[in-house]
């Protein structure tokens, strides 16, 4: 059975705030598997999600964000330990189940408005 590994403290404080948000936690499995979860004063909180080639943003509100994160880390480890990646129908119910979210700075670091 995978364990989850806490990488938190591998963060300095410094890198553990980005733009307006904080990062709570970080858990990985065999530095395959990522959910992290960041908080944020004015706005929802993040939930980041990285399982091979399926990763995105999990928006949720403030009272329901560790209750949720430690869901989607059952349901990924579930699923890693049945088929090892993510199947095709796992990330299609995944999606619609946590409408998870690709947002462009996920994957570029620039500002789209000047196109």
């Amino acid at each position: 059975m995978a364990k989850w590994e806490n990488k938190t403290d591998v963060f300095s404080e410094e890198r553990r705030h980005y733009k307006n948000m904080y990062l709570e936690i970080s858990e990985v499995i065999e530095d395959k598997i990522e959910v992290s979860l960041f908080s944020c004063k004015d706005d929802m909180w993040e939930i980041y999600v990285c399982f091979d080639i399926m990763a995105g943003i999990v928006y949720v509100d403030e009272k329901e964000a560790y209750e949720i994160r430690e869901q989607i880390k059952k349901n990924i480890e579930e699923e890693y330990e049945k088929n090892g990646e993510p199947s095709d129908d796992f990330i299609n119910e995944f999606g619609e189940k946590y409408n998870i979210c690709i947002p462009d700075d996920l994957y570029f670091n620039f500002d789209f408005e000047k196109f």
